[in-house]
């Protein structure tokens, strides 16, 4: 049976850790249950009832998870009050919100780790599992670092999110395409399974890649991979010339002053394409040549499939003046440095880039940024040293990746969300106030944001390594992530703060004010001069250089963008500072919230919202949005931008009292809705938590009563709240699961439906 660890080191050697594991969650197997056990029994049920509706509800639900946690809970812990539904008609009375609420926090705080986070699925895209089952078969570690349990749940996990046409998308909602079809096969054939397995699944998939074309219509991410395992050529691919870390860095295509994620990922793939490295080829390699492909693969023309790419794929196209560059860099650059004398400018290129590569290990305790540049690491470090302390290192973190739930083994797109879960359930709880619920819940959540603060800067010089300050940060997962983020800072700034306003016997022990101060600093680093926030850094070229996106599956991935939501939490961040500690950069703060303010308006949408680029889509936006200006004094009385952003909201109410919003918002960017009236409760969340601080109680509460019935009415009987469709997104066409937001946003919203619309007077 799989098992949960949380904060724990395993007692592996080559682990190192900034705070003790603070935050970490991995799941191991333990073969000494057994099969007749009651907890066994719920997870196959749970599995099997997945299966049954998996082309209907394509979210996990966590229950393996829950199933664990339910257990070591003793009765009267999780007895929770009678569950209050409210009938078509009915108002919404204070009895039964307060009841839903007791409800909902005594569920919640069984799902608390004991460091005070709250563990959960961030999973979501299906090309990253693909990346790491081909990383360690060419290191021939796949068997030991995969065994055959994690190879059974891969393909659990792999089979449950096969589309009806045989095909996978690039997440678990998405449509099939070429990208995740093609790598999930050859996957799935990597780990065991025949041409045949899977009741002719692998089949089903293999007619999939053959009927659109064959794998030669793989977008570039997949090209790279593929030719690294030797089941296609590097002669197919488009230049990743490493020599671009050599240019002067005044120059916009310089890699440094790309989004940390573009950068990460593009660093090692630079390594890969410079050595133009391919793993051992084999019996298993030779018949995927074959089987990938409608044509002999001594007869593919690789020069034409470097521009090849599956229209189901195809989101962002590449210009015309992108392709010239690519043909001119092959045709001309790329032969020249291939051959002496300029062969020794290449391999300085690559010397410099693995030290870069290098150092992301070190400052990340080998998890890196993301789970892209985490396997490319590795492998790279493999390709320089095969049995080196740093190739150990990578192994040991691989299983902070790796998450179980009742549709299998799948890859989180980090290491988890951990803060960003932590400090958002802080804000929800607080919300109720209901103190005499909070039990130990919030002293723990104070200690795991205490503890996951950044406390010193991620190396001497750390603008050498094109990083941005780090001290006083926190980030999104755990500290031994390494990198801060601008709007999980400012949260958590936020959440530190409301906690410390709390009797200690309530909220734990106040942070230290030099720490704010130091998240203070970092925030007011962060703005740039438009007066909007990015994500890791300072944005630090312009726009124009995305022409030259060569990921055809992405948008907007070259340049660290600003944010409603990474602006709106730095306003309401220094805000609350300002107010506890005026006596701290008082006047950089003034000008910092005007600047944030000014840049929200501006970029706010004919139709009145604001594009969430982090959530799916628009009502999230919009949240932010709202919720920045009115902390920054703006009111519906004299914002037009409130008043225009509330008419939005309003006119994209359900009949059903709810919003529910489809992730094919940010996808094509435009407002949709899931259909047929469905509410989803995390749209239905964010939505009546604007509505409520744009002032809408004092208008017309009917929308707010209708809304707040939805929440109360969706409800489990345990307390918990449903899983729905996905709610998470990056950019722009990758969606991505939020676990805790199922729980944190009900809970948050009827919070502040309590205590702002039925008991205002009170609040």
């Amino acid at each position: 049976m799989w098992r949960l660890k949380l904060s724990k080191g395993d007692d592996d050697p080559w682990l190192t850790s900034f705070n003790n594991h603070t935050g970490r969650q991995f799941w191991e197997f333990d073969p000494t249950l057994g099969r007749d056990d009651q907890e066994q029994l719920l997870v196959d049920k749970a599995r099997s009832d997945f299966v049954k509706s998996r082309y209907e509800l394509k979210h996990s639900s966590d229950l393996l998870m829950r199933i664990q946690f339910a257990k070591k809970k003793k009765a009267s812990e999780v007895d929770v009050p009678v569950q209050v539904k409210i009938g078509k008609g009915e108002e919404v009375s204070e009895e039964s919100v307060v009841t839903t609420l007791q409800r909902a926090l005594r569920f919640y705080s069984t799902l608390q780790a004991e460091d005070g986070h709250w563990p959960g699925d961030y999973a979501g895209p299906l090309f990253l599992l693909p990346f790491l089952v081909i990383s360690l078969f060419i290191m021939e570690a796949l068997n030991t670092i995969l065994p055959e349990e994690h190879r059974k749940e891969i393909r659990r996990y792999l089979y449950n999110h096969q589309n009806v046409d045989g095909g996978w998308g690039l997440h678990i909602e998405g449509r099939s395409g070429m990208f995740c079809t093609a790598l999930n096969y050859v996957t799935l054939r990597l780990i065991g399974e025949g041409m045949d397995g899977g009741d002719g699944a692998v089949s089903k998939a293999r007619t999939w890649i053959l009927d659109h074309g064959g794998a030669t219509y793989i977008p570039s991410w997949g090209k790279c991979f593929l030719s690294v395992l030797g089941v296609y050529e590097w002669d197919g691919n488009n230049p990743m010339p490493p020599e671009l870390w050599l240019l002067p860095y005044f120059l916009p295509m310089h890699p440094g002053r790309m989004w940390s994620h573009c950068r990460m990922v593009y660093l090692p793939m630079s390594y890969l394409y410079g050595k133009r490295f391919v793993g051992p080829i084999n019996g298993l390699v030779l018949s995927l040549r074959k089987e990938l492909y409608a044509q002999p693969y001594h007869q593919i023309d690789w020069n034409s499939a470097r521009f090849q790419c599956c229209k189901d794929d195809m989101y962002s196209p590449h210009p015309l003046m992108q392709d010239l560059l690519w043909k001119c860099l092959n045709t001309f650059a790329e032969p020249l440095l291939m051959k002496w004398p300029l062969s020794k400018f290449r391999h300085r290129a690559l010397r410099s880039v693995m030290q870069h590569i290098q150092h992301e290990d070190e400052t990340t305790n080998y998890l890196c940024i993301g789970p892209v540049n985490k396997v490319l690491n590795m492998l790279c470090r493999w390709i320089e040293t095969p049995n080196s302390l740093a190739v150990k290192r990578h192994l040991s973190r691989i299983k902070d990746y790796l998450w179980v739930a009742e549709d299998g083994m799948k890859m989180q797109g980090y290491n988890g969300s951990q803060f960003w879960d932590c400090v958002l359930a802080v804000q929800a709880i607080i919300k109720t106030n209901l103190p005499c619920e909070y039990g130990v819940m919030l002293q723990r959540a104070h200690h795991f944001i205490k503890s996951s603060q950044v406390r010193n800067e991620s190396c001497v010089d750390w603008s050498s390594w094109y990083r941005h300050s780090s001290k006083g940060g926190w980030p999104f997962s755990t500290t031994d992530n390494g990198w801060p983020v601008s709007d999980c800072t400012a949260e958590g700034l936020k959440a530190a703060l409301m906690l410390s306003q709390l009797p200690a016997e309530i909220g734990g022990e106040a942070i230290e004010v030099e720490k704010l101060y130091d998240a203070v600093d970092l925030i007011l680093s962060l703005q740039n001069s438009s007066g909007g926030f990015a994500s890791y850094e300072l944005t630090r070229s312009p726009h124009w250089l995305e022409m030259i996106n060569p990921a055809e599956t992405f948008g907007d991935i070259i340049i660290d963008y600003q944010y409603v939501e990474c602006t709106s939490a730095a306003i309401q961040g220094l805000k609350l500072f300002n107010k506890m500690h005026g006596e701290y950069r008082a006047n950089d703060i003034e000008s910092c919230i005007h600047k944030a303010l000014d840049f929200i308006e501006s970029i706010q949408l004919a139709d009145g919202s604001w594009y969430g680029s982090w959530g799916v889509c628009y009502t999230y936006g919009t949240w932010f949005g709202i919720t920045g200006l009115v902390a920054g004094g703006k009111t519906y009385e004299n914002s037009s931008s409130l008043r225009k952003a509330s008419h939005f909201l309003l006119s994209n109410q359900l009949t059903s009292g709810g919003w529910g919003e489809s992730y094919l918002s940010s996808q094509n960017m435009m407002y949709t809705n899931i259909g047929k009236n469905k509410s989803h409760m995390v749209n239905t969340g964010w939505a009546l938590l604007a509505l409520i601080e744009a002032g809408q109680a004092n208008r017309e509460r009917g929308p707010l009563h209708r809304a707040a019935r939805v929440l109360v009415n969706s409800q489990m009987a345990n307390g918990d709240f449903p899983q729905q469709e996905i709610s998470g997104v990056f950019n722009k066409n990758c969606m991505i699961s939020y676990s805790a937001y199922r729980n944190i946003f009900p809970i948050w919203a009827l919070g502040a439906y309590l205590n702002n619309v039925l008991r205002p007077s009170r609040d």
